[in-house]
């Protein structure tokens, strides 16, 4: 494969991107978005799906975006935005009409966002998809960051993958709009779909940090504007690339599908 590293997509905030290629010619482009809760992660940590997919057959571009305490909401949107119409008036560098969206966790949100917007389809794993609604039935929760976990070095796959823990939840969701709770409801993915969002593929495992609730409800609303999903609750912990092994056979078959 060919690999180009540092690309910068937005010269203003000195955003850069690596991207992956196959040797022959790709399926299309996959925007594979890394999580983070954002407030750390980096695009290096995703170079194992993005080489991945690459053997498969796509090309992969996987950004990096500005992060909390730097930036706040709706920034890393506004983020993926300049990437893709930087995507798209670059087409000296790849294909630009056959795009599809992979994220998690807080990827997963942005990926899912990226999907109504622009009408692409999207993996969203463990995606951050309730923020107004869980916050609202969780006033009682103290949010409390955590520091048992050490996320600068340690491996995407291996990161919060003990289960429920609704402080940690709470502590980065609300240190992503600095305070602002006027926008949880805008913020909130499932209350804004159009009619014309991409396909998505949604997983969460049933036990994990990330509540259930986002997937369940962004699934009701896929059904009632007749958009194509796919819905996978996973038995146990495990949070987004945690279980990547056992879903990624069918997120192959759904990228072949619909990029």
């Amino acid at each position: 494969m060919k690999i180009k590293n540092d690309l910068i997509y937005d010269e203003i905030h000195a955003l850069k991107a690596d991207l992956y290629q196959p040797d022959n010619a790709s399926k299309g482009l996959i925007i594979d978005i890394h999580g983070g809760g954002w407030f750390r992660g980096d695009k290096a940590k995703d170079q194992d799906l993005a080489e991945a997919l690459v053997k498969d057959g796509f090309s992969v571009i996987v950004p990096n975006y500005r992060l909390t305490p730097d930036a706040y909401y709706p920034a890393p949107l506004d983020d993926m935005d300049t990437l893709y119409h930087w995507i798209k008036t670059s087409s000296k560098l790849f294909d630009s009409d056959r795009i599809a969206v992979v994220g998690s966790s807080a990827g997963g949100n942005m990926a899912v966002e990226m999907g109504i917007k622009y009408g692409l389809p999207i993996v969203s794993l463990s995606g951050i998809l309730d923020i107004d609604d869980w916050l609202n039935e969780h006033t009682a929760v103290i949010a409390q960051p955590d520091h048992k976990q050490d996320f600068t070095n340690s491996k995407s796959s291996e990161i919060n993958q003990t289960g429920q823990n609704d402080a940690f939840y709470k502590w980065f969701v609300t240190n992503y709009f600095n305070g602002n709770s006027d926008q949880y409801s805008l913020a909130t993915p499932y209350k804004h779909v159009n009619s014309q969002p991409g396909p998505m593929f949604l997983a969460n495992s049933l036990n994990e940090f990330v509540p259930t609730s986002g997937v369940l409800e962004m699934a009701k609303i896929l059904t009632s504007k007749n958009v194509p999903y796919v819905e996978w609750m996973l038995p146990g912990t495990q949070h987004a690339k945690g279980y990547l092994e056992i879903v990624y056979p069918t997120v192959l078959n759904f990228l072949n599908q619909y990029i």
